[in-house]
């Protein structure tokens, strides 16, 4: 569905640090408007090409132990339903609140009462490294840092190791908040150039990858805009993504040692970022902390197989799948992760009784 032309501004409150828009604006033009303002997301996902409503509706996430996915920011919002005597269709709206008391519960596991927050500056820092060392500094890596994320890169123990931490500046006057989280992007880079070797000579994918790994290098800027990350490869790649438990941090372990085992052509690091809990009853946080496993695949090179050893791995470990990229999950294999997962398909019954919002990919998830 395209919400191109219902991407408008309806409002911003600078003192209470909300913004008010339409379903169809991209992220892109919500980061410029805020910024304009004075203000920033809490946090932000890899990319800002998605709509506001499509972000909130999939569980985008970024990275950040006290924050949760982008939905958890929202504050309030018109939902668009079907009357169920009118026909044809006739639509109405609903609003929707996440005041103390209301149906929808609390909205952020920090609890802060602003979605949008002032500006600040950042510092970011990436290193390598070896990934058993990362693996087992897990816990003070993700805690000792605003936002962390690492890139392990296929057929090498080497990884690339990212934090983006927030500092007070002389000139600034901004309370310290959160603005965003910033990827500056060698791993991108570094698999963009891989592309046309990859589909060309793929044997030589895994010599490539290990030289691109020794050729990482520290590196640190500083910055005060909110930013997401530069796409230096053909977008329209498959892309894979599930929220696993967080504890025990040796299980993330098992998907790497799997790819290791099958010995799968792949040619893109693998992302983990990492989120707080919250109490949205199908956020992939719902309950618990989450490490985001990432994998992708070049556009036009085969990817199904190697994303469905992933899967089968961390749907053993409980993984709740991000809900706009690509799985293989369904309704039976989702209920047993999701708690409330029985309560959401009730209110669904209740919204839209005749199934008009509904397609295949909903089909297969929630059931008919």
């Amino acid at each position: 569905m395209e919400l191109d032309g219902l991407a408008g501004l309806i409002s911003v409150d600078r003192e209470r640090k909300q913004a008010t828009v339409q379903a169809g604006m991209k992220l892109r033009v919500l980061n410029d408007l805020l910024a304009a303002n004075g203000l920033a997301m809490p946090n932000l996902g890899d990319i800002d090409v998605q709509t506001i409503s499509g972000a909130i509706s999939t569980g985008t996430h970024g990275t950040g132990d006290k924050l949760g996915c982008l939905s958890t920011f929202v504050v309030g919002l018109t939902i668009v339903t079907v009357s169920e005597r009118s026909s044809p269709a006739r639509t109405r709206g609903r609003t929707c609140s996440t005041r103390p008391g209301s149906a929808s519960g609390t909205r952020r596991p920090d609890r802060r009462d602003a979605p949008v927050h002032r500006r600040v500056h950042f510092s970011a820092r990436r290193t390598p490294g070896h990934g058993c060392d990362a693996f087992a500094s897990l816990d003070e890596h993700i805690e000792s840092n605003d936002h962390f994320e690492m890139y392990w890169f296929p057929y090498t123990d080497r990884v690339q190791l990212k934090r983006n931490n927030r500092f007070r500046s002389r000139t600034s006057h901004c309370p310290a908040s959160v603005a965003g989280w910033t990827t500056r992007s060698c791993p991108t880079r570094s698999s963009a150039a891989s592309a046309g070797s990859a589909r060309a000579v793929p044997a030589l994918v895994p010599t490539f990858t290990r030289v691109a790994s020794r050729a990482l290098s520290p590196g640190s800027t500083r910055h005060r805009r909110t930013r997401c990350s530069a796409r230096h490869a053909r977008s329209g790649s498959p892309r894979w993504n599930t929220a696993c438990p967080r504890s025990p941090p040796g299980s993330l372990r098992r998907p790497a040692e799997n790819r290791r085992r099958r010995a799968v052509q792949d040619r893109v690091p693998v992302e983990i970022r990492f989120t707080g809990a919250d109490d949205i009853w199908l956020s992939h946080g719902y309950g618990r902390k989450s490490a985001y496993i990432a994998i992708h695949q070049y556009a036009g090179m085969p990817y199904e197989p190697y994303m469905k050893a992933f899967e089968k791995v961390t749907t053993e470990l409980g993984g709740r799948p991000h809900w706009g990229k690509l799985n293989w999950r369904d309704a039976d294999s989702l209920r047993t992760v999701y708690p409330r997962f029985d309560d959401f398909l009730a209110v669904r019954d209740q919204l839209d009784p005749q199934r008009t919002f509904a397609n295949e990919y909903t089909r297969r998830i929630f059931g008919s």
